[in-house]
């Protein structure tokens, strides 16, 4: 019997950029579809690693190295996965395409000022902290990504997004059609 291993789609952005939305519309079309998938979101995952979470370098290092192994497990696995995680450094990201055969990074590119806008304005933050922005720049919270910590966006993913001119379930269905393509190719 030849072994079968899952996918695994990194969605990645800045903070407010989008990935929770189009992770879990992505999830949702994964579902109508009849193709199961685990959404690994990394705040949640952070919640339980470390309950009152500092976003320092060492605690980033820990959580992004878990996330990654988890993604490896469940795809050896046969799991499909989804990681909703900002992934601040290329290295995290990088770390995923060494370990994990069948990746795929969606980058998700936003203006940080329209990123601030819509974290301001968002009700649901699926987990993550709230009003990081804004903390951040009363110098509150020094670890945001965008603002006092470097974001480095991808320099090859298999997609990029600008979610300024892509509504959540439009970007969900362009990664599904990346996907769809990876698995028949």
């Amino acid at each position: 019997m030849v072994p079968q291993s899952g996918w695994c789609v990194w969605v990645t952005g800045l903070p407010g950029s989008g990935k929770s939305v189009v992770s879990q519309a992505l999830h949702k079309l994964l579902k109508q579809k009849g193709i199961h998938a685990q959404l690994l979101p990394s705040d949640a995952l952070r919640k339980v690693l470390t309950p009152k979470p500092t976003y320092s370098l060492e605690e980033r290092d820990i959580v992004y190295a878990t996330l990654v192994y988890i993604a490896k497990l469940l795809t050896q696995n046969n799991v499909n996965v989804i990681i909703d995680a900002t992934g601040n450094l290329r290295r995290y990201r990088q770390n995923a395409r060494k370990q994990i055969p069948n990746y795929i990074e969606a980058y998700l590119e936003c203006p940080l000022e329209v990123c601030i806008e819509r974290e301001t304005k968002r009700g649901k933050t699926f987990q993550a902290p709230k009003q990081i922005y804004k903390r951040a720049q009363e110098g509150k919270a020094p670890t945001v990504p965008g603002i006092e910590q470097p974001y480095q966006p991808p320099i090859n993913p298999e997609i990029t997004l600008d979610t300024t001119r892509y509504a959540p379930e439009e970007c969900a269905q362009k990664i599904l059609d990346l996907i769809l393509k990876h698995r028949t190719s």
